[in-house]
C-alpha cells in the first residue's frame, strides 16, 4: 500500500535538498513525504481507521462545528 492520504489522495514529491555552502552547489535528490497520521472515519456506519493528511484532518473537524 503506498503511503497517500486516503480522502485527497496526497503522495510524496520529489525535490532537493538545500546546499548551504560551496561554489557548485550539487543538488542532491530527496523525497518530501506527507503528514499522514491515523484517523478514524465513519464508513457505512462502521468507524474505521485510515490514514490521513492533517489538512484533511483539519478540515474534518471544522466540518463537525
Amino acid at each position: 500500500m503506498a503511503r497517500s492520504c486516503a480522502i485527497c489522495g496526497k503522495v510524496s514529491m520529489g525535490g532537493f535538498n538545500p546546499q548551504s555552502s560551496g561554489m557548485n552547489r550539487v543538488r542532491a535528490h530527496r523525497r518530501y513525504q506527507p503528514n499522514l497520521q491515523l484517523t478514524t472515519l465513519v464508513k457505512a456506519g462502521a468507524p474505521t481507521k485510515v490514514l490521513a493528511c492533517t489538512r484533511c484532518r483539519r478540515t474534518l473537524t471544522k466540518g463537525a462545528r
